[in-house]
């Protein structure tokens, strides 16, 4: 069962009031601790028990607690009239006056000018703050100038990184060109081998160059006949097709003296009577 509700109100028993106010007091002054702790506030707690003992608790100094207590009343108290809150007001507005003549000389003091009526510790303090924000800044600018380095030399490193991909990729491509163009010379001589081997298969069933020759000599006919002018064409065009393929081919040299005695003068048709066309 959960706990009953208790009645605000004033405990009859002296002994509940006493044990009730005892742990009630530390319940307090823990959550006092922890307000001050957690929320960074100035906390000042008396505590004066039915018998009169006294019991405090203050995050800094209950003397001080106290005197910024009257002193904040007493300021309340005072705007609560119109003429004290005027002079609340002008009294503010001097000592931002003051503040403010005083950053400015101070500023001036930092830029090098005003400096006439500074004694040797004054300069020395100036100095000093120099020397402190001249090293920050120092520290700055070397933290952000490593930075970029640190940037600059990662972004190296990607670039040296794509650059060795790119290689590799430029040279698995030559590899590829390489074979393909290998390929390429390997199938062309295959194509030249086969045109050669088809080229003598050709002259072989053509020309049977082991078969004996047997030369016959027409009869002598009209020089300006039409069969003679045939034949003659004929003649020229057998002996320019056999003349190409024995010069291409080494083993038919017998057959190209044979062509070059066809050379003779004689006519031609007695030529190619001759070489067993008529």
């Amino acid at each position: 069962m959960g706990r009953g509700k208790i009645a605000i109100r004033r405990i009859d028993n002296s002994t509940s009031r006493q044990v009730t106010f005892s742990k009630r007091r530390n319940g307090l002054l823990k959550k006092a601790k922890e307000l001050s702790i957690l929320c960074d506030a100035e906390v000042g707690l008396i505590v004066f028990s039915s018998t009169g003992k006294l019991y405090d608790y203050s995050s800094t100094s209950m003397k001080s607690v106290i005197e910024r207590y009257n002193k904040q009343k007493e300021e309340q108290h005072q705007l609560m009239n119109p003429d004290s809150e005027v002079k609340f007001w002008q009294t503010e507005a001097a000592t931002l006056r003051q503040q403010l003549q005083y950053l400015q000389e101070s500023h001036r003091q930092l830029m090098g000018e005003g400096l006439s009526g500074l004694g040797i510790k004054e300069l020395q303090n100036l100095e000093n703050q120099l020397e402190i924000s001249l090293k920050g800044v120092r520290m700055k600018k070397d933290h952000i100038l490593t930075n970029e380095i640190k940037e600059l030399h990662q972004k190296g490193n990607l670039v040296h990184q794509e650059n060795v991909e790119l290689h590799k990729k430029m040279d698995l491509v030559q590899k590829e060109n390489a074979e393909l163009l290998k390929k390429v010379y390997e199938a062309r001589s295959t194509n030249e081998e086969n045109a050669a081997t088809n080229l003598s298969r050709t002259i072989r069933n053509g020309f049977d160059l082991h078969a004996p020759i047997s030369l016959q000599l027409s009869q002598p006919q009209p020089q300006y006949s039409e069969p003679a002018a045939k034949v003659m064409k004929l003649g020229y065009s057998l002996e320019l097709i056999m003349y190409t393929a024995l010069t291409r081919t080494a083993q038919y040299a017998p057959m190209l003296s044979f062509l070059k005695s066809c050379h003779e003068p004689v006519k031609t048709y007695d030529r190619a009577a001759m070489c067993g066309i008529l």
